[in-house]
């Protein structure tokens, strides 16, 4: 069909008839190609993901101390910032497909890809989000290639955050190594 010079693939009136069909499903509709259910699961090992990261660069924020902790302190302030606004994208993709996202804390730790690990020194502190943002950098490649076509809006969040993740793990490798070279800072 076109229309205004535009080439659809699927006559208007067709999709406006799908759109009244099934309306309880909300956001799913016909045209969805992934397995919701199988989505919801995976989404809800992101969210666990997202809500151990919010608390251990919140942890981190509160107890790093030394002589220039101060602007390692608001670096982990700001990731712990956007790793919340991660967890809220992750549970509103959630609820879009029929879920309810999962934030009990019971079994958090095994619902999660990485680990809440409490690093003794800033140095330590540093090396534990570079890892975590590491696992999480792997994992979310993972899902981009899962969710592919069949998922494009899941795809895209985790595309987003994906970005975000790696300048996480680009900021904690650059303070990494400003502190290896300069323990005393």
């Amino acid at each position: 069909m076109i229309n205004n010079g535009h080439l659809f693939l699927t006559d208007v009136r067709e999709l406006r008839a799908r759109a009244r069909m099934n309306i309880e499903k909300g956001a799913v509709t016909a045209a969805y190609q992934g397995d919701a259910t199988q989505t919801i699961e995976i989404l809800q090992s992101v969210l666990a993901t997202e809500i151990v990261c919010v608390l251990r660069y919140t942890m981190n924020a509160v107890t790093a101390s030394g002589l220039s902790s101060q602007s390692v302190k608001a670096e982990f302030d700001e990731h712990a910032k956007e790793e919340q606004t991660h967890m809220r994208a992750v549970a509103e993709r959630i609820s879009q497909l029929g879920g309810k996202p999962n934030f009990n804390p019971e079994g958090l730790a095994t619902r999660s890809a990485s680990e809440y690990t409490e690093g003794a020194t800033l140095i330590d502190m540093i090396r534990e989000n570079l890892i975590a943002e590491r696992i999480a950098c792997d994992h979310y490649q993972e899902l981009i290639r899962f969710f592919a076509d069949k998922d494009s809006a899941t795809r895209v969040m985790i595309e987003g955050i994906l970005v975000n993740e790696q300048e996480h793990a680009t900021d904690m490798q650059d303070l990494l190594t400003a502190h290896e070279k300069n323990p005393k800072r």
